[in-house]
């Protein structure tokens, strides 16, 4: 393949950073039809569709999707050039994109993605938060670095990804000091018929908690099922109910929401993981990650 036009893969990201052809025709001060013209120009150079209709829509095809991936690099690039040649400060930060799924702890991966901030070499961190399904389709087409979630990547997505076990820990039951109170003698039976919050259905967390619910005959009086485990937290210290929450957190709820423990779930432990495209961590700040992990927050 022959040099790519850059004027033309300038258009191509543009059009995909603003939403659509007119949106970047008013940003390059051009006509549509001239950036159509030369979107169709890079997509006969490629050989490739770049996008694909959706209604009135314009989305990104797969190849779409890679071509991006390194436009935005390119570009990323040409710009701190020209700040070094303008003087501004030009230590060149690392682009770090990572997936979190959805059932992850908010403040589990924090304390995950925390000691890449400390690396001597600056970070750029960009979080994106989804279903596993989307999220390890993005990594197969590099627009994510790495992925962390509470569970495997599952087989039957059809996605060649690799699991690194950062560590696991217990799981507690945390609620306002009155809720505390009420429930703690007599735990984990007190449960039974208590207002309790927890995640939905299907996440790794849920599956584990139905069955140890269903092994010690307790049915609590589940107020409310939230995907966002930030948000049941916030809910939870608003006291309307008790809810489970990794072991490794208990400072940070104690600090951050106020709430206490009520009681360990005994004989139920909960796994996280990076999910990276390559067998061996090799990016720098993943590296750290796993380090950490193992050595701090799981040790």
């Amino acid at each position: 393949m022959e040099w790519i036009n850059y004027h033309h893969l300038l258009y191509f990201w543009t059009v995909v950073r603003e939403g659509s052809i007119s949106q970047a025709g008013k940003q390059l001060r051009l006509a549509q039809p001239t950036i159509s013209a030369q979107l169709r120009s890079l997509e006969a150079q490629i050989g490739e569709k770049l996008f694909q209709r959706s209604g009135r829509r314009l989305v990104l095809t797969e190849i779409g999707q890679l071509v991006f991936s390194y436009a935005d690099q390119i570009f990323a690039l040409g710009r701190e050039l020209t700040d070094t040649l303008e003087g501004r400060p030009s230590g060149r930060p690392i682009r770090f994109t990572v997936g979190l799924t959805d059932a992850m702890p908010k403040l589990i991966a924090y304390r995950l993605l925390e000691p890449a901030l400390r690396m001597p070499q600056p970070i750029h961190l960009i979080c994106q938060e989804g279903k596993p399904q989307q999220l390890l389709a993005d990594l197969m087409t590099h627009k994510l670095d790495l992925v962390l979630s509470d569970a495997p990547a599952s087989p039957d997505l059809g996605v060649h990804a690799y699991d690194h076990l950062l560590g696991e820990c217990g799981i507690q039951v945390f609620g306002t000091a009155g809720l505390v109170s009420k429930l703690k003698t007599g735990f984990p039976k007190s449960l039974d018929g208590a207002p309790m919050l927890l995640p939905t259905t299907g996440t790794a967390l849920r599956r584990s908690l139905d069955h140890w619910f269903e092994q010690k005959s307790i049915r609590p009086y589940v107020i409310g099922e939230l995907a966002d485990s930030a948000l049941l937290m916030v809910f939870g210290a608003s006291g309307v109910g008790v809810f489970p929450a990794p072991a490794a957190i208990e400072r940070e709820l104690g600090d951050r929401f106020n709430v206490r423990v009520l009681g360990a779930i005994e004989g139920l432990r909960e796994s996280f993981y990076a999910i990276s495209a390559e067998r061996k961590l090799k990016n720098p700040a993943v590296v750290a990650i796993s380090e950490s992990a193992r050595t701090e927050l799981f040790a």
